[in-house]
């Protein structure tokens, strides 16, 4: 029997906003427990909220950035439940008038996933386990949100996987937040539900919740998408419940059974007004909006660069306008994409530095290098020798290349020097006649070692091909 997966997702998003949602405590990460808080964010009685305009306006930006409708009129509720993370026993949240609606996310197939909600609402805090002890850190609550609804659009883990990332992608462009998983910037809860294939009832749906992790996302998804085919396969029924992934067993673990909208008892949060929005601000919010990744990265290739090129310098912020700015006058924006995705990624080992960018050259510094190469003053080998002394010291490249190095090799002395190498590398002729293309690596190396790396390494190629064709004849 064919079973298909069917997949929606709630994101749950942290802004970037200095302070929390309705007070003005910090929503800096970590710092001692309880140390971020307020009468206001651990709701003490008498207390009264007050909205962060800044909350609204990463909002909408979010929904513009992900095509929704921006909903001119809106409201906060409450939205009632009692956990220890809660103290108030209610969260403030949107229920019936989200700020977003009928968005979408396309991915690379070209599919749609569409987007039911974007609203707004405060985080609960964090419960730490330790030693069979369960301690309450309220630091988190307060944290503004917006949770990103996708209807269950989904049919593959691939699918959930491209989504998370070019969704994580488009509010890194666009400010709204810094995205850090890692940190819990980035949450998503997966309601996943299988169905005989051909189908088109939905089946009954599990909610995995709380996972700040791509690779553990997929992990999961793959994990319940087994257990619900053994269950009904088995004859059994798939409960309506909320579940919690374990990484260290690879298995998905029964939390408690999923609540629905009735039982969270919403009603209109008294103590805050109405949020409106004017078109007018919708439009200065659209106009401030950034070149987003998709766009970026169609551009990208226009300017000649690979697909995968340009997909890996758009994935960090950073480097794509680090890109842009040096290749400002440059010809061949491939030849600054090379050098920046060879040697100056070498130099990051994580995501996370790649993310940062710390180099210790300008963008200017570069373009300059390009230039000397594009101009025939230095040659490829030379240009890479050079960047390399260039990010150990922060020096511009004429710090390095002397006025020998620009001279080149003139066309003479490298035909000489191709001969030479030829007559000095039999084997390697010989390997090359018999159709090892590689061959050719070794008399290159001979006149780059003999020119001291300023021989144009691909005119030497044609000279030495020529050279070896002749002798055949």
């Amino acid at each position: 029997m064919s079973w298909e997966l069917v997949a929606g997702l709630e994101t749950h998003i942290e802004l970037s906003t200095k302070t929390k949602i309705f007070c003005n405590c910090t929503t800096e990460f970590g710092g001692e427990p309880n140390t971020h808080c307020c009468p206001v964010c651990i709701g003490l009685p008498g207390t009264l909220p007050k909205l962060n305009e800044k909350v609204v306006e990463y909002a909408v930006k979010a929904g513009l950035a992900t095509n929704c409708s921006i909903r001119s009129i809106s409201k906060m509720d409450r939205k009632n439940y009692v956990y220890p993370d809660l103290p108030k026993a209610y969260q403030i949240s949107q229920y019936d008038k989200p700020l977003c609606e009928n968005g979408y996310v396309e991915l690379n197939s070209g599919k749609k996933i569409n987007i039911n909600r974007i609203h707004i609402e405060e985080d609960a805090g964090k419960l730490v386990h330790q030693r069979g002890d369960i301690y309450v850190d309220y630091n988190r609550g307060g944290v503004p949100l917006i949770e990103i609804v996708t209807e269950p659009d989904f049919r593959s883990i691939d699918e959930v996987v491209e989504y998370v990332e070019r969704l994580r992608l488009i509010m890194k462009y666009t400010g709204v937040s810094d995205v850090r998983m890692q940190e819990g910037s980035l949450r998503c809860d997966v309601n996943i539900s299988i169905r005989k294939a051909g189908e088109e009832k939905y089946g009954t749906r599990a909610e995995i919740k709380n996972m700040n992790s791509i690779n553990f996302i997929a992990k999961a998804m793959e994990y319940e998408f087994g257990r619900q085919i053994d269950v009904l396969e088995s004859g059994g029924e798939i409960e309506q419940e909320t579940r919690r992934y374990d990484s260290s067993l690879n298995i998905t673990e029964s939390m408690r059974s999923k609540e629905d909208a009735d039982d969270y008892r919403y009603f209109r949060e008294p103590d805050l007004v109405t949020i409106s929005i004017s078109d007018e601000q919708i439009d200065e919010y659209k106009k401030s909006l950034p070149e987003l990744p998709q766009k970026r990265f169609k551009r990208f290739v226009e300017l000649g660069l690979s697909e995968d090129d340009a997909e890996l310098l758009v994935k960090y912020k950073k480097v794509a306008d680090y890109f842009e700015e040096a290749c400002e006058g440059v010809t061949s924006p491939r030849t600054v994409s090379n050098l920046i995705l060879s040697q100056v990624f070498r130099r990051f080992s994580t995501d996370s530095e790649k993310e940062e960018f710390n180099i210790s050259i300008p963008p200017k510094y570069l373009t300059e290098l390009v230039l000397l190469t594009e101009k025939k003053k230095i040659n490829s080998q030379v240009a890479r020798n050079t960047l390399e002394m260039m990010l150990d010291e922060g020096k511009t490249a004429l710090s390095f290349i002397s006025e020998e190095d620009m001279q080149g090799v003139d066309e003479d002395d490298l035909r000489a020097m191709c001969q030479n190498a030829v007559n000095a590398n039999e084997k390697a002729v010989a390997e090359y006649l018999a159709g090892k293309e590689k061959a050719i690596g070794a008399i290159m190396g001979f006149i780059m070692n003999q020119s001291k790396g300023k021989a144009d390494a691909a005119r030497a190629t044609e000279i030495v091909k020529e050279i070896i064709a002749k002798g055949k004849q």
